[in-house]
């Protein structure tokens, strides 16, 4: 028997923003790579600033909320 129009449609766009979420996780972890990879090249040629690495490390950690996908 074939499922009611909404039920459907309730699952692909549930399937939809679960797709979403992934892309964009995955996108700002490609941003963060990033920004961290520029942040050392500019940093490089200033060795005494290597101990804001730990500084700069901490609050990047936390600022990750993407729930892992199921």
């Amino acid at each position: 028997m074939a499922q009611p129009y909404e039920e459907r449609n309730s699952a692909v766009k549930t399937r939809r923003q679960q797709e979403d979420q992934r892309r964009m996780a995955f996108r700002r972890a490609i941003e963060d790579r990033s920004d961290q990879r520029q942040l050392r090249l500019e940093t490089a040629e200033y060795p005494d600033l290597g101990s804001i690495n730990y500084w700069l490390a901490a609050p990047a950690a936390g600022r990750r909320s993407v729930q892992p996908a199921r």
